[in-house]
């Protein structure tokens, strides 16, 4: 059995770097997607809102309808009662029944007048309601124009870099079984904990990537041995030095230009 091949210091250095440059392409493809994705989500819950304002609103006009016509049928049935008592009252045989065919004539002229004013109220609830029903539709079709514009610009961007982000996805999966456990969680930690993403900085000019803390003259000599992992001690990130950052920039630039 052939014995396990020990991995240096210096390729854990590479393998970092390279998967710090993977999570940073990722970073700035969904840097340049930005809040699109849920500002698209809040325009399609705004539509959904106001059509199923609109929908509700249809209804109740219609259920004010249906009280209108209700309306129009009590005071039809009260000109026919009205006109029977009328016939009545020519037959009547004293004052009594003529007096209370009266009462009845009244009450069902009162009926109509209450239904009368019913109506013009209900008629009044209406045009209120397709006032309503015409600003909904025009925000609807605002808010339709926006998500439009919204998702034609986030389609764009998807269809630019979908296959790209999704193969990154993936190579950074690749690399983080080839990092030790400890290594990578530690990557990670310091990855999470960092405002622009950055675990794995190279050395600039003396300082550690853009920070302006000064690292000693010997320490940057053990960095460019590539002998021990060293970290920062201001930030906490892993250094690399200069030129195993180029040499790992130039050959992800070439795998990036090869996933587009």
């Amino acid at each position: 059995m052939p014995a396990k091949t020990e991995v240096t210091v210096e390729e854990k250095l590479r393998a970092l770097y390279d998967l710090q440059l993977i999570d940073s392409r990722v970073d700035e493809i969904r840097n340049v997607r930005g809040e699109l994705p849920l500002e698209v989500e809040d325009l399609e819950d705004d539509v959904q809102g106001l059509k199923t304002r609109i929908d509700k609103l249809k209804t109740d006009v219609e259920t004010i309808n249906y009280e209108i016509t209700a309306k129009k049928n009590t005071i039809e049935d009260a000109k026919t009662l009205i006109k029977k008592y009328n016939e009545q009252q020519k037959n009547v045989r004293n004052n009594r029944e003529f007096n209370s065919l009266a009462k009845e004539i009244e009450y069902q002229e009162l009926e109509i007048q209450l239904a009368e004013k019913h109506i013009r109220e209900y008629k009044a609830q209406i045009e209120q309601k397709k006032e309503l029903i015409a600003s909904t539709k025009e925000q609807l079709g605002e808010r339709e124009t926006h998500l439009k514009h919204k998702k034609g610009e986030l389609d764009a961007i998807l269809a630019e870099t979908e296959k790209e982000e999704k193969a990154l996805v993936e190579k950074s999966a690749e690399f983080e079984q080839i990092i030790e456990e400890r290594l990578l969680s530690a990557y990670k930690r310091i990855r999470n904990r960092v405002k622009n993403g950055l675990a794995v900085v190279a050395v600039e000019r003396g300082a550690s990537g853009g920070s302006f803390f000064t690292i000693p003259p010997q320490v940057q000599v053990e960095i460019a041995s590539r002998k021990k992992i060293i970290t920062d001690e201001h930030s906490g990130r892993i250094l690399v030095d200069p030129v195993l950052a180029e040499e790992e920039q130039q050959k992800m630039e070439d795998l990036f230009r090869g996933l587009k």
